[in-house]
C-alpha cells in the first residue's frame, strides 16, 4: 500500500497562504481555500501563539460600492501583492 498523504487543516492552509502571499482576506479564504469562517480560524491561531495582525482595506462590491474588509497578515511581514503595486 502507498503512503496516504494527510490533508492540511484549515489553520495549516491559512498559515501556508499567508506565508506564500503575505496576507489573506475572507474573500480569498473562501475562493482559494474553501474556508467560510476566517475570523474564527484567525482567533484560533492567535490563541495558539501566532502573531497575526489585521487592517481594513477598501474594495468594491458587485454594485461598484466601496466596502471595507479585513486583511490578515503576520506582524512585520510584507504583503507580496501590495509591494508590487497590487491591491
Amino acid at each position: 500500500m502507498g503512503k496516504v498523504e494527510r490533508k492540511l487543516t484549515q489553520n495549516e492552509r491559512i498559515l501556508k497562504y499567508i506565508s506564500d502571499f503575505g496576507s489573506i482576506t475572507q474573500l480569498e479564504a473562501l475562493a482559494d481555500l474553501g474556508i467560510m469562517r476566517l475570523a474564527s480560524r484567525i482567533s484560533d491561531l492567535k490563541m495558539l501563539g501566532y502573531d497575526i495582525d489585521s487592517s481594513y482595506i477598501s474594495v468594491k462590491n458587485r454594485y461598484g460600492e466601496k466596502c471595507k474588509i479585513k486583511r490578515y497578515f503576520f506582524k512585520k511581514s510584507v504583503d507580496k501583492r501590495t509591494e508590487k503595486g497590487g491591491d
